[in-house]
């Protein structure tokens, strides 16, 4: 069944899903929308986290998806079950595919969340990660500088990585062995936070083990594609500067990045 899988994100940081994707399933069409006009989602209510989600999902059911994924950790904590509940497709989010690969890594169960405001105040990762291991200990820390300094492109910069040392110092009263990148933007910041703790924490993405999580639907339900396809991108930011982060991020020469509007 070559219908692509949509994937959809509050801006760039679903990317490091459609990076995975396109490694282990490369067969698999997909097209992404990311929403950047309106990000970041985590200060945002959840009822506008809502509404956005639910206008994107709409614009890929009309566009023929297979399959959805909610690359947005903090969207996948306000709208995962609405969405699964209203349209026919699979639908999966990065949250609990996130907290099964840290609890796969851990050996002590203490465990370091980083994310948005709205994804740490909504405690999904506590949620899952006790479902998986009542015992364990979570740190949740909010990095709201974090969506800001990836959507400007200037992931790789000094300016970052000041940023994320800033941002860490909380955590350095904490014991923990693992962290959770839980927000899809902050692979794109691993190596800056992967230096700030020397190398010392198991370092978590979603995006390898919710990959795993489609690959398995798709064998499943028999909806596996057969022909190769570039991505399709839609932006509601600047289709400019979406181009040249999926580039770098990417390494696709000239994507196909397109302009979407919502009312």
């Amino acid at each position: 069944m070559n219908a692509p899988i949509g994937v959809i994100d509050s801006g760039v940081g679903g990317l490091t899903v459609v990076r995975e994707l396109r490694k282990y399933l490369p067969n698999e069409p997909i097209i992404y929308i990311g929403d950047d006009a309106r990000c970041p989602y985590g200060p945002r209510t959840a009822e506008e986290v809502l509404q956005f989600t639910l206008e994107m999902v709409s614009s890929l059911a009309e566009m023929g998806v297979k399959m959805l994924v909610i690359a947005c950790n903090t969207a996948t904590a306000v709208a995962l079950d609405k969405v699964q509940s209203l349209f026919s497709f699979p639908v999966i989010g990065v949250i609990q595919p996130g907290a099964r690969a840290a609890v796969k890594a851990s050996s002590t169960g203490e465990v370091a969340v980083l994310g948005t405001l709205g994804t740490v105040n909504s405690r999904a990762y506590d949620q899952a990660l006790q479902q998986l291991t009542p015992e364990a200990v979570v740190h949740s820390l909010a990095c709201p500088e974090f969506v800001p300094i990836v959507e400007s492109g200037e992931y790789r910069s000094a300016a970052a990585r000041t940023i994320v040392d800033r941002t860490l110092q909380p955590l350095h009263a904490s014991s923990f062995d693992t962290v959770i990148l839980g927000c899809t933007h902050f692979p794109l910041l691993q190596e800056h936070i992967e230096e700030h703790f020397h190398g010392q924490k198991h370092i978590i993405s979603s995006a390898v083990e919710t990959v795993i999580d489609v690959d398995r639907i798709l064998r499943e339900q028999q909806i596996e594609s057969s022909a190769a396809q570039l991505p399709v991108f839609y932006t509601t930011g600047s289709v400019e500067k979406f181009r040249s982060i999926v580039a770098d991020w990417l390494s696709i020469p000239f994507p196909d990045v397109r302009s979407i509007t919502f009312k």
